[in-house]
């Protein structure tokens, strides 16, 4: 009997690629797989779900109390919940979601498969089925963490960092581009550690001039490049290789020295702010994206400050701003979360009108500039696309009139001749 298997993915790209790899082996099975809330009836839900913080978790909670309802109306028959919230939660979530009918950690994925009959054949990450357009692709080049950052569970989800050697990358990245791909986004939780497990030392340059050599790969992007013991010679090759995007994820989550050694970020704000002149006076046209935690135990009204004046002063191109989420079993829980939840809300939405502002002055530098730009997608009157600087869903994006004949994940030649805050208006050359 063919299934009709809907796969709910949520949480980080890092999550959509193993969903990715599921439906791959779905598939060969014989199964009908879709993703994202599928409106007619399924046999089958999987939810691989978020545990990272406190809305990640409501998100994946909300989700599967929502196919929990489908199912009381029969329009789902079983619904399996995997991932990392099924892997820190387990037992509480078995007792208080008695509709779910099985629960898998985040390394079952043989075990979830074989529940659906698959036999796993070989490597899980094999025979990936896509769920971005077929453009563009993440490429997870490792598992786990050994940062140790002291507010972050990852660790305890995933375990230690754990590398992917080149040689099982390379087959893999080059069916992905004679598929059809032609940007790699490469994310890990922390991609500039990649090989260290392996081969005793950072091999991310190496890794990125093996993948400059597959033919038809058109752009690579790098996400997660934490901050402490940055390589250097990263930057060197980007200014080399216009085919590595002029756009580097940095989050630096904060600037207060204090709050940085409680964080166990191993980095000083002297070290944050080199590093930042060091990429841009190497690079002076590239993107930098960072992420910050707010509300962490201890900031004080002090640290805040210094924080705002820290994005004011180094005007990121694209920031994210996150509320400080007391996990259990991190370093961090112990502390006193002593800045309260209404404090954590407005200090977010400050930092995010400063980045705003920030934002709409650098587009508005880019009117009657021109760029090369991918088309992602069609939304109503417009095609959507993106530039080098600008990542899939957390970046801001090109709008090109539908009167354009265009194709989706094709290159185009345009002008910028409107700006917004978060998105640019362009005419095709």
């Amino acid at each position: 009997m063919s299934l009709n298997i809907n796969i709910l993915s949520l949480g980080c790209s890092k999550n959509t690629v193993d969903s990715e790899f599921l439906a791959g082996h779905l598939i060969n099975k014989g199964y009908n797989v879709s993703y994202g809330n599928s409106q007619k009836r399924n046999d089958v839900v999987i939810i691989n779900t978020c545990g990272f913080i406190g809305d990640a978790k409501e998100e994946s909670i909300d989700t599967i109390l929502y196919v929990c309802a489908l199912k009381e109306i029969n329009k789902v028959d079983k619904i399996i919940v995997c991932g990392c919230l099924a892997e820190r939660y387990l037992e509480d979530l078995k007792d208080e979601l008695p509709l779910v009918d099985k629960f898998f950690g985040v390394q079952e994925w043989e075990l979830l498969l074989e529940y659906l009959d698959v036999d796993l054949k070989g490597s899980f990450q094999q025979d990936r089925h896509l769920a971005t357009p077929n453009h563009y692709a993440y490429f997870k080049i490792s598992e786990g963490c050994d940062s140790l950052c002291s507010y972050c569970a990852i660790p305890l989800i995933k375990g230690r960092h754990i590398s992917r050697p080149i040689e099982e990358l390379i087959p893999e990245a080059k069916q992905l581009v004679a598929s059809g791909v032609k940007e790699l986004i490469l994310v890990a939780q922390n991609t500039t550690y990649y090989g260290i497990d392996l081969y005793n030392e950072r091999k991310i340059v190496p890794l990125l001039k093996e993948l400059l050599k597959i033919e038809g790969l058109e752009w690579i992007r790098l996400q997660y490049t934490y901050p402490n013991h940055f390589p250097l010679e990263l930057i060197d090759l980007m200014k080399e290789e216009k085919r590595i995007c002029n756009y580097i994820d940095l989050p630096v989550q904060h600037i207060n020295n204090s709050i940085l050694s409680s964080m166990n970020r191993n980095i000083t704000s002297d070290e944050i702010m080199n590093l930042i002149s060091d990429i841009r006076t190497k690079i002076p046209d590239i993107a930098l994206r960072t992420t910050l935690i707010v509300g962490y135990p201890g900031e004080t009204e002090e640290a805040f400050e210094e924080l705002k004046a820290f994005v004011r002063k180094v005007r990121f191109d694209r920031l994210g701003c996150f509320m400080y989420s007391a996990e259990e079993g991190t370093p961090a829980y112990e502390l006193e979360d002593n800045v309260s939840e209404e404090l954590k809300q407005q200090r977010m939405e400050e930092i995010l009108e400063i980045q705003q502002e920030i934002s709409l002055e650098k587009n508005q530098e880019k009117v009657g500039k021109e760029y090369n730009v991918i088309i992602d997608r069609r939304e109503q009157d417009f095609w959507i696309a993106r530039t080098e600087y600008d990542s899939p869903d957390v970046d801001n994006e090109v709008l090109i009139s539908d009167r354009y004949k265009v194709e989706q994940g094709k290159f185009y030649r345009v002008k910028i001749v409107e700006a917004l805050e978060f998105d640019l208006i362009a005419e095709v050359i």
